[in-house]
């Protein structure tokens, strides 16, 4: 398996969040209640019409009426939202999808929150922490395993290191590069 992973997605705890991010709402635009949306996740096509998105801290069910690309953003209008005024209460709210809607992924590829909270292992099944942080990179991900008295081990999440990732068992099994489990912070 490479390792491959998707994010930001969801809640950086351990466990299967129940929204996931997928943009902000930016302001109005125009006077017919649509709203310049900008996207946070890597399937826009989730913000299509008569989808249901949900909207704040409150998580308020919206029915988008309406969506179309305008410059690096997305214009939303939604069912019973047709004023400035209107979508205006929304301003700087993050729209989330339910985790049901998720897209599915390639084989190998996960997202952030499914590795959040694994165990991690070497080869030998011996114990190494459990992933507290993936860091993007220009070249590939790092996972930041945190071991049980606190000392971080940086792995890159490449096929020569990550060798496997069971999510129904919770664990991510990895082989240690010659010098890298020497470079715990």
């Amino acid at each position: 398996m490479s390792g491959k992973s998707k994010g930001p997605a969801g809640s950086p705890t351990a466990g299967e969040p129940a929204f996931l991010a997928a943009g902000r709402v930016r302001r109005p635009h125009g006077v017919d209640g649509e709203a310049l949306v900008e996207i946070y996740t890597d399937f826009p096509d989730r913000l299509r019409a008569k989808r249901v998105v949900y909207a704040g801290e409150a998580y308020a069910p919206l029915t988008i009426r309406s969506s179309r690309y305008h410059n690096d953003g997305l214009l939303l209008a939604f069912e019973g939202i047709e004023t400035p005024e209107q979508i205006g209460l929304y301003r700087n709210q993050i729209l989330y999808v339910s985790t049901a809607d998720r897209q599915a992924l390639p084989e190998g590829e996960y997202y952030f929150d499914q590795l959040i909270g694994l165990d991690v292992e070497d080869e030998g099944r011996r114990s190494l922490g459990r992933l507290t942080e993936i860091l993007q990179t220009g070249a590939n991900d790092v996972y930041v395993v945190t071991g049980p008295s606190g000392q971080e081990l940086l792995l890159p999440a490449i096929a020569e290191v990550i060798l496997a990732v069971d999510l129904p068992n919770r664990v991510i099994r990895v082989h240690l590069l010659p010098g890298l489990a020497d470079e715990k912070k």
